[in-house]
């Protein structure tokens, strides 16, 4: 287990996507790769209010839903860190002061849960004053309904002023930053914005930590795969890319592990890393993930996959 950020909280050094339950899986399946994740250890689900309301027929929340379901089955709350967020769930998609609540209390009951472990803003919202934004969070707090706030895919100068904010009113501080963040896509958060979380003791939680599954290897030139992300990989099998997956290839077949724990293991290296987040379908592509945790990639295959990423 790894420390997130300055919090008491412990959490698992691969942290599972919760966006495919409710999409891509069903509840019964949901349930396959949670028992799974759980059985190796892990503690650290990440989902949305907003999962999966792109779904015909879906109106957001279902992700939270089947999590809620799944840990009072189990029994387990008081072992599971969720991790959930506000902001971009059509009809609540501001970070007002009464969009805020709202949304943390449908939560709440939707994950069956009387608090949220981490509970981020999904995306910047320039419409809200920041101090708006903060103080509703920090309401959530003090009430106890939310542990630690954090921040989905904010610049590094409005993390910075969020931060300053937080310092000057006396409100609670992010703790995480959740960013977009790969292999195949480094610019975004490399620099300023790593360099923020890392000078302020923030987490970082990397999203599309596989690149939609590219840098699983499942997507290669003449090959067709059958996924809702297949778009979204394709964009990827470029010259660059197709360096990378060589790099990945190479190393995962040098210890004998998967492309996935490779791009995985590269990304626990970076700045602020605490734990990338990917999904899972089935156990068995779990099961091609959970190698990251342990893997120590050694430098000279660091320096590789930087070479041929960059």
């Amino acid at each position: 287990m790894t420390k997130l950020g300055n919090t008491s909280l412990d959490v698992f050094p691969l942290c599972l996507g919760g966006n495919v339950f409710g999409w891509t899986i069903d509840e019964p399946h949901s349930f396959a790769v949670l028992d799974a994740y759980a059985a190796a250890g892990g503690n650290f689900v990440d989902t949305a209010d907003m999962y999966s309301s792109w779904v015909p027929g879906n109106v957001g929340g279902e992700s939270e839903t089947i999590l809620g379901h799944w840990m009072a089955a189990r029994k387990n709350r008081d072992r599971i860190v969720v991790a959930t967020k506000v902001g971009k769930l059509p009809g609540l998609d501001n970070l007002g002061a009464r969009t805020i609540r709202t949304a943390a209390e449908n939560s709440l009951r939707r994950l069956g849960t009387d608090r949220i472990d981490l509970y981020y803003a999904h995306a910047d919202d320039p419409s809200t004053p920041l101090e708006e934004t903060l103080g509703a969070f920090d309401a959530l707090v003090r009430e106890g309904k939310v542990l630690h706030v954090a921040a989905s895919n904010y610049t590094e100068a409005r993390l910075s002023e969020a931060l300053a904010i937080s310092k000057r009113e006396g409100l609670s501080r992010f703790v995480a930053l959740q960013p977009h963040y790969n292999l195949v896509h480094r610019a975004e958060y490399e620099g300023a914005l790593a360099d923020r979380c890392t000078g302020e003791g923030l987490a970082c939680f990397p999203y599309y930590a596989l690149a939609s599954g590219f840098l699983a290897g499942k997507y290669r030139p003449g090959v067709t795969v059958e996924s809702a992300r297949a778009g979204g990989a394709a964009k990827y099998l470029d010259e660059r890319g197709l360096r990378v997956l060589a790099a990945l290839d190479a190393i995962a077949a040098g210890r004998a592990t998967t492309v996935s724990a490779v791009a995985l293991a590269w990304l626990l290296t970076r700045p602020g890393v605490v734990a990338p987040i990917a999904s899972a379908r089935t156990p068995e592509q779990l099961a091609e993930l959970l190698p990251a945790v342990s893997l120590q990639l050694a430098d000279e295959e660091l320096k590789r996959l930087a070479d041929v990423s960059a």
